[in-house]
């Protein structure tokens, strides 16, 4: 008999949650019935749970935000301003969405709890690991210093290389999760990945 699982997903800090704070999260597996069942029992209270079956889109928004988290936290650290934070947002919310679509993720699941609003979340919390490895690595902390102060995992690190090769191998452009993981590598200076970003050529928005 094959175990039934799934994933549950969506924008979560820990803290809030054990803390009893409103949270809305996805749980996905590719048995439906399971999918629904499995969300009636953790549903109710301050915790609002979605079913779903498109299990790649959960897990593929709940992996490549943390890459986008570190470029936010990189943005915000050398003081790029609001804009660029938004701009880096929404262009890693697109790098998503064309990794999503080449491996048969629904478009409604990146742009749901598990991926715009897990992005969103990850990119701009305080609570955030992502983002705080992002913030440091701007002001020229090493990595594997930053990795041992801060006493948890934070997954875009190993993530980052992972996306970029799957996306290679998809032929799926992802310039924002190339240049973290160049300067995850220490290939790319923090600002020398910003200048890469802002000098790419013009192109139409998609």
């Amino acid at each position: 008999m094959i175990p039934r699982c799934g994933a549950l997903s969506g924008p979560s800090f820990a803290d809030e949650v054990a803390r009893g704070l409103p949270c809305a999260l996805t749980l996905a597996s590719r048995d439906a019935a399971f999918a629904r069942e499995a969300a009636a029992i953790v549903h109710g209270g301050r915790l609002r749970v979605y079913y779903s079956t498109d299990l790649v889109g959960v897990e593929i928004g709940g992996a490549v935000k943390n890459v986008m988290a570190i470029a936010a936290g990189i943005s915000d650290g050398l003081g790029l301003g609001y804009n660029a934070r938004a701009a880096l947002i929404t262009r890693g919310l697109a790098e998503i969405a064309r990794l999503g679509a080449a491996m048969g993720a629904s478009t409604d699941t990146i742009f749901g709890l598990t991926g715009a609003g897990d992005l969103i979340l990850t990119a701009t919390g305080d609570l955030s690991r992502n983002r705080r490895v992002g913030l440091q690595l701007a002001q020229g902390t090493p990595l594997q210093k930053i990795l041992g102060q801060l006493g948890h995992v934070a997954e875009g690190v190993s993530t980052a290389r992972e996306v970029a090769k799957l996306a290679r191998a998809k032929g799926v452009d992802m310039p924002v999760t190339e240049a973290v993981n160049a300067v995850l590598e220490g290939k790319l200076a923090p600002k020398a990945a910003v200048e890469q970003l802002l000098s790419r050529d013009l192109k139409q928005e998609r």
